[in-house]
């Protein structure tokens, strides 16, 4: 019986919850080697007679689907936080939802060309959907950079797999999932006498690849701890007096001077970390930088504090602000400071504010920030410390500039209470582990409220806190002087995938190409 051309739509439907389920939350891992191929089968079997323009139409589907089920918790961002109506913070999330998938729609239009063009018939088109997906990755990291929960981040567990990101970071992950999801899609579009036979290679190739998974991390022997303080202070409703400010601030000297008692006074050099937090924490205030000079003194500690940094302008009122990581030396003087460079849209600054002026409510709390222009590690004795904060953590070709720039060590610095309870912190966490596997770094992540980490260099959360409690984490790690291929040569395999596609299309244009925009 021949299917139903709708059938194709519920295929892309399943690829795309499939996908969801794949990340966190709940974090079924293993679904990944399963997500695209029903994508992939609604765009290529003919039995549903899909158009060019059908298979960007499901493929786009699938994308909207996905982010709407992935990144749920921008609604909860724009409602709590940005001062819209729940009405209004739908909108933002669909409008999100709509623009995001069009590189899911950018994916069909590239494989529905390559398919039906004389160059490639089914099989060969499947083999290349992996090259493609890399592509658009790529594209999506580079030009709207919101490269959120790319696949290969699904398998970021999986101790052996994960041994290619050094070379060919976290685009060579997805490129190995997308693989196996095209053998098992070619298994449904061969005849029936070879269907078994190439399926059962997906299959077994998809559970020898996430039995990965299972494989123990091996023992890892640090020579340092760190003191990361999870400061836990609300984001809203708090009434920053001089009396409340002066109580919040004694505490977490208090909580900071407890936490490096115990770690021996041998161990050099000492390292107290906090976070990104909705603190009132400005460099430039007289009343902070005695306390953190105090503590850095008693504790005999460098302090990396995440804080609102100042530089003057020629007039008061053409001063710039920064959200920074500052550097404080044990003997209380302040050192280098990091400005975060990639800011958050409609979250740190507003885009073309002339024309978005509504949108300006959501930077009402903290301003409109400045960029900075430097990737400089910090210093902490005679190692560099890359220090990069909150989403910066996303970007891969981004962060292995501070271990090229000599950083030993990694601190992500984040404030992951913006985004609520569940999804995005463990989405979070997963994309740094990533990048302390790409560059072979140990990753120090400290957190306003959860999930605060020390990550090997392997990917393994080592120490971790709980979430919603002032604490602090004694957060094991060791400096490491070496650099992997992927940190020296950065994205080339994504770029090799872009060019492979590229090339592709032209050998799809150049052999006659029956193509109808039905």
């Amino acid at each position: 019986m021949r299917p139903s051309p709708r059938a194709g739509w519920l295929l892309a439907l399943l690829s795309a919850l499939l996908q969801i389920l794949s990340f966190p939350s709940p974090g079924l891992y293993f679904l990944c080697w399963i997500s695209l191929a029903p994508l992939l089968v609604s765009m290529i079997d003919r039995r549903y007679s899909p158009t060019l323009r059908q298979c960007v139409l499901l493929s786009y589907f699938c994308g909207v689907i996905w982010y709407g089920g992935t990144c749920y918790w921008i609604f909860h961002v724009m409602h709590q936080y940005g001062n819209l109506s729940r009405f209004v913070a739908s909108g933002v999330l669909i409008l999100f939802c709509l623009y995001l998938a069009l590189y899911h729609a950018a994916f069909g239009l590239l494989l529905g060309l390559v398919t039906r063009s004389q160059a490639f018939a089914n099989a060969r088109a499947l083999m290349l959907a992996p090259v493609l997906w890399v592509a658009v990755e790529l594209a999506r990291a580079h030009i709207t950079s919101f490269p959120w929960d790319l696949l290969g981040y699904a398998e970021v567990n999986n101790l052996p797999l994960t041994r290619i990101a050094p070379v060919t970071g976290v685009y060579g992950l997805s490129l190995v999932i997308a693989l196996v999801n095209s053998v098992l899609a070619l298994g449904f579009l061969l005849p029936r006498e070879r269907r078994m036979s190439v399926a059962l290679v997906g299959v077994l190739g998809a559970i020898a690849l996430e039995s990965g998974s299972a494989v123990p991390y091996i023992p890892v022997h640090p020579d340092h701890a760190a003191q990361l303080v999870q400061v836990n202070l609300p984001i809203l409703g708090t009434n920053w007096s001089p009396a409340y400010y002066d109580q919040t601030i004694a505490q977490l000297v208090q909580l900071s001077s407890d936490g490096a008692r115990t770690i021996p006074q041998s161990s050099t050099p000492r390292l107290i970390v906090w976070p990104e937090s909705p603190a009132p924490f400005f460099t430039s205030d007289p009343k902070f930088q005695h306390w953190v000079a105090a503590l850095a003194q008693d504790s005999r500690s460098y302090l990396i504090v995440g804080t609102l940094g100042v530089r003057a302008g020629p007039k008061p009122d053409n001063s710039e602000l920064f959200n920074s990581a500052q550097l404080i030396a044990p003997d209380g003087s302040p050192g280098l400071r990091y400005d975060k460079i990639h800011l958050v849209p409609f979250g740190e600054f507003v885009p073309f504010r002339h024309l978005l002026s509504f949108a300006q409510s959501l930077t009402h709390d903290i301003g409109d920030l400045s960029r900075g222009n430097e990737r400089n590690p910090l210093r902490v004795d005679d190692h560099g410390v890359g220090t990069f904060i909150c989403y910066e953590s996303i970007f891969p070709d981004e962060v292995l500039r501070f271990a090229q720039n000599g950083a030993e060590l990694f601190v992500n610095i984040s404030d992951d209470g913006w985004y609520g309870r569940y999804g995005a912190p463990g989405q979070h966490l997963n994309m740094a582990r990533m990048r302390a596997i790409e560059n072979g770094r140990w990753l120090l992540r400290a957190t306003n409220d959860g999930i605060t980490a020390s990550i090997s260099p392997l990917g393994e959360v080592v120490a971790v806190a709980p979430r919603y409690v002032r604490t602090v984490l004694q957060a094991p790690y060791s400096f490491e002087s070496g650099t992997t291929f992927y940190t020296r040569h950065g994205d080339w395999f994504a770029h090799t995938c872009a060019i492979i596609s590229v090339l592709a299309l032209l050998i799809a244009a150049l052999s006659g190409s029956a193509i109808r925009l039905r």
